[in-house]
């Protein structure tokens, strides 16, 4: 009869700016390599920040256990959980607010600016449209159930209880939730348009830019003419299925790479933010039908892309900006 697997024990550490402490459990140890926990927390941790910090924290009590504070000294048991949060560095603040398009008991639907990233990753920690939600509404079981790129602007839509996001995340990867885009790129008469654009993407980890390569189709995008002028063309994009920065892909395999994208055509790297220049893509709109309700909804995100066709020389443009 196979084990049931016990789900952890509630943090006993407060979040800290949004984020979640980080959750350790103590692996097992069949040769008795880590006599303490403190043992174990310099061969894993050492290399990084150094026996000296980790020290430190033990002192200052940053180690929790379901039961109190760990002071190292106590000795190794495997399976057993803990607590701590991360040093964080300091980050750039994105100058940019987030609008609330939509919220209920179970759900937010936000308008994420450009230069955001959804979910804390890499360097982005503290500035991401989660930490700041949790922060700014006070849910702090706030979750995502699906995640848009940090460059791309548009709606998200965040899951208010833990218990519910299961639900939400099963429409994303069922492809029921219709997914509405626009972009901003070159016009090209030459390009016959409506297209569907099928084909196999790829991402290396540690790598910028995704690649499309021969196999089998894994990735599928509508691509539509909605006006153009002034050599420029707005385009509505209607991604089937999720693949890392699709449209991008896509959009580049076409010939039209989106305005002000720093991957495709060429990647530009260690570039500094370009906070009045973002890449043109928007997360227009999100159609689903609710499934704890069974409610149809529909939500529209309230942005504009900054460059529109014909619209160069307008004094005032309407940008997917808000300050904050």
């Amino acid at each position: 009869m196979a084990r049931r697997h016990r789900p952890p024990p509630p943090a006993p550490l407060p979040q800290r700016a949004g984020i979640d402490p980080v959750r350790l459990r103590l692996p097992a140890d069949p040769d008795a390599a880590w006599p303490t926990v403190r043992d174990h927390l310099v061969a894993r941790f050492g290399a990084a920040i150094g026996a000296g910090r980790i020290d430190a924290m033990l002192r200052e009590e940053r180690f929790v256990a379901a039961d109190g504070p760990v002071t190292g000294r106590e000795p190794y048991t495997p399976g057993r959980y803990v607590w701590f949060h991360r040093d964080l560095a300091a980050e750039e603040r994105v100058p940019f607010g987030i609008g609330i398009v939509y919220r209920d008991e179970r759900i937010v639907v936000a308008d994420k600016p450009h230069f955001l990233a959804t979910t804390p990753r890499g360097a982005h920690i503290t500035e991401t449209a989660l930490a700041r939600l949790r922060r700014g509404l006070d849910l702090p079981e706030l979750q995502p159930a699906h995640r848009l790129d940090r460059l791309t602007a548009g709606l998200v839509l965040f899951v208010v209880r833990a218990g519910d996001r299961g639900a939400y995340q099963t429409l994303f990867r069922d492809r029921a939730v219709r997914k509405e885009y626009e972009g901003v790129a070159a016009y090209d008469p030459d390009v016959a348009l409506p297209v569907t654009v099928r084909g196999r993407i790829e991402k290396e980890r540690g790598t910028l830019a995704a690649r499309e390569v021969p196999g089998e189709p894994n990735s599928e995008s509508r691509i539509e003419l909605l006006e153009h002028r002034g050599g420029l063309g707005r385009y509505r994009l209607l991604p089937a299925t999720g693949r890392t920065h699709q449209l991008r892909v896509h959009m580049n395999g076409l010939g039209l790479p989106l305005l002000n994208d720093p991957l495709y055509p060429v990647v530009r790297e260690d570039s500094p933010e370009d906070y009045a220049h973002p890449l043109q893509l928007l997360a227009k709109k999100l159609e689903f039908t609710d499934p704890v309700t069974g409610e149809p909804l529909r939500f529209t995100s309230g942005l504009r892309l900054v460059h529109r066709p014909g619209r160069s020389d307008s004094p005032a443009p309407q940008v997917t900006h808000r300050p904050g």
